[in-house]
């Protein structure tokens, strides 16, 4: 695929930007649901201008290729961008997309916690911002949007501000202020996450991947279990050694075969995980959501808290497939971990619906 592929045309009504497969996927399911109002919008058969804020991690990008086709697909326009392609990037992606941001009606964005995207939105003249779900992420968001709070990721709330955090201060208390209603601009968050705080004048939108039910499946099922892997290793959040402790004894405990590696796990990890555990590790070519759905699955899938937990029940519903949530041992937690990472995971676990909790295991 080319860097920003797709025909030109008229402005469209809405414009969504997105960096990460899971984000894509939500804004796919953002649409089906608002199925009506787009095609009056943009005209029958016509959908909108999706813009991919390229990573330059290989599986990532692989992911976020195959669901740019799905996309084309469903009649959007999808164009991509060489992002972070050197240091020139940031200021040729923004620039090429100026005139686009403040002509467009809505703006849909996957990661409001995102530098790239908090500074598009001090672009756009959108009277309409919509949040689709990035993971768990979107909870503490809605959160922190709720409390007046500076957008903060879960994992790094508690530790002091670097010099980058300091320098980019005004851009992100000016991405919250567009992103609180009010003056004519409303915002809508469109989330299969349990989200208990609403802040006034959000309208929340339920995301139940009709979508995906509807373009995959019903999968086959077999009779083993498969585990779901994390970034908290990556993120810094669990130790190493103790994570892959865990993963030997609840594979060994549920005879799980098969790891679905997360895309941001490292190379390293994920062969002492195969070389320590035996287990087969996949590397999936599209969003969990979808590959399960489309299957072979497990009967039984395993994973420790992350958003798979919220999403894969709604994904396989009416499906004979158990999900099963292991909560992560407080002393699985690095020393650099942040203050608020225990009580945010706990949270994911216990807010999870339609799913069996699992003793924790001991990782010794």
């Amino acid at each position: 695929m080319s860097p920003r592929a797709g025909k030109p045309g008229p402005t469209p009504h809405t414009l969504a930007f997105v960096e990460s497969p899971v984000q894509l996927l939500n804004v796919l399911e953002w649409a089906h649901a608002h199925a009506p109002t787009i095609r009056t919008e943009e005209g029958p058969g016509a959908g909108f201008t999706l813009v991919v804020l390229s990573p330059t991690d290989p599986m990532t990008r692989g992911q976020l290729r195959r669901m740019a086709e799905l996309a084309r697909e469903d009649g959007h326009e999808v164009r991509w961008e060489e992002a972070r392609g050197g240091p020139a990037a940031p200021f040729q992606t923004i620039g090429g997309l100026r005139s686009l941001l403040r002509r467009a009606r809505r703006v849909v964005m996957g990661d409001p916690f995102s530098r790239y995207v908090q500074l598009l939105l001090t672009i756009t003249r959108a009277r309409e911002l919509v949040v689709v779900d990035d993971g768990t992420a979107t909870m503490e968001f809605v959160g922190q949007l709720s409390r007046g709070e500076r957008l903060v990721r879960w994992h790094r709330k508690g530790s002091r501000p670097g010099p980058r955090d300091l320098l980019f201060a005004p851009v992100s208390s000016s991405a919250r202020r567009r992103l609180t209603p009010g003056g004519g601009r409303s915002v809508e968050v469109f989330s299969s996450m349990p989200i208990e705080e609403t802040p006034r004048g959000v309208t929340l939108t339920a995301n139940d991947f009709a979508w995906t039910r509807a373009r995959f499946g019903p999968p086959r099922i077999t009779k083993g279990a498969d585990m779901v892997g994390t970034s908290l290793v990556e993120t810094g959040v669990v130790d190493g050694d103790r994570y892959l402790e865990a993963v030997k004894a609840l594979a060994g405990a549920h005879g799980a075969t098969r790891y679905f590696a997360h895309r941001r796990e490292s190379a390293e990890k994920l062969h002492r995980l195969a070389a320590e555990t035996g287990l087969e590790i996949v590397r999936p070519d599209l969003p969990l959501e979808l590959i399960a759905r489309r299957g072979p699955i497990g009967r039984t899938i395993l994973s420790f808290p992350s958003t798979v937990v919220h999403t894969l029940p709604l994904a396989l519903a009416g499906t004979d497939v158990k999900v099963a949530v292991c909560d992560i041992d407080p002393a699985w937690l690095t020393e650099n971990a942040s203050p608020r990472a225990q009580g945010f995971l706990s949270g994911v676990t216990g807010t999870a619906r339609d799913v069996h909790r699992l003793s924790m295991v001991r990782a010794v």
